[in-house]
């Protein structure tokens, strides 16, 4: 398979980037993106020119960083699937893919198509942790949860934090990640002595950070590769305002 590749580059930060065209031969249909990417910068090398900066890291849908916007699409076409995940068969022979960093002015480009997304750290560090104890293991039943509960907490612990809610959102949005990170907390006892804080805090940060408001097109939703459902975003705003109303 043959393929022509518009890729943003940016010397860095501060740069004027631009998208710059490369033609990739004899693909096989089998090759992951990042090996597609792989084999495009093995030949830029061999031609003595900059290779494209991208990241990953696990390539097996595990951490995230594989981080590319594909043809419009945070992580390419597919569902429930990161960018490491998607396959050239993915794509008609001969076709040209557009390839960009996340669109997000919280997650300020590096190099190419590598972000900085440590506004999610932030966002995570402004939650703070739980302050049960955690030094003893206690019998498995000695905190009964309703497994509906525990399912759904675990749904939402499912987030790997990878920006792809934000880069999509037309509004630049990251609720779904706070909403993710709330809920799966929210849902368990362990997570409710400092529940009405937590919301609190995170949600300051995430404004405090640039993050743009939600307004519940779904698109977060819909490009998420953990498929964490926007049911979550809603139960942040009721963490959020019972915390509120609390004050």
């Amino acid at each position: 398979m043959n393929f022509t590749l518009k890729i943003w580059r940016q010397k860095d930060a501060k740069a004027k980037g631009g998208f710059e065209t490369y033609k990739v031969d004899n693909i096989s249909a089998d090759t992951s993106f990042l090996e597609m990417l792989d084999i495009l910068n093995n030949n830029l090398i061999h031609e003595g020119k900059e290779p494209v900066a991208f990241d990953h890291d696990c390539r097996e849908g595990i951490c995230g960083m594989c981080s590319l916007h594909i043809d419009g699409h945070a992580h390419g076409p597919g569902q429930g699937a990161t960018t490491c995940q998607i396959y050239m068969r993915k794509f008609k022979d001969g076709a040209t893919i557009t390839i960009e960093p996340w669109r997000s002015a919280a997650f300020p480009v590096i190099k190419d198509l590598v972000v900085n997304r440590s506004a999610y750290d932030q966002i995570l560090q402004a939650g703070g942790f739980i302050s049960v104890r955690t030094n003893s293991v206690p019998d498995a039943n000695a905190m009964p949860i309703p497994k509906p509960d525990a399912d759904e907490s675990m749904d939402a612990a499912a987030c790997i934090g990878c920006g792809a809610c934000a880069a999509t959102c037309k509004n630049g949005s990251a609720m779904l990640f706070v909403a993710a990170r709330v809920s799966s907390l929210a849902k368990l006892p362990q997570g409710r002595v400092e529940g009405a804080r937590r919301a609190k805090a995170m949600v300051a940060k995430m404004d405090e950070l640039g993050f743009g408001n939600c307004t519940n097109t779904g698109a977060c939703q819909a490009e998420c590769p953990k498929q964490i459902s926007i049911a979550h975003i809603a139960r942040l705003n009721r963490e959020f305002l019972a915390a509120k109303l609390e004050d």
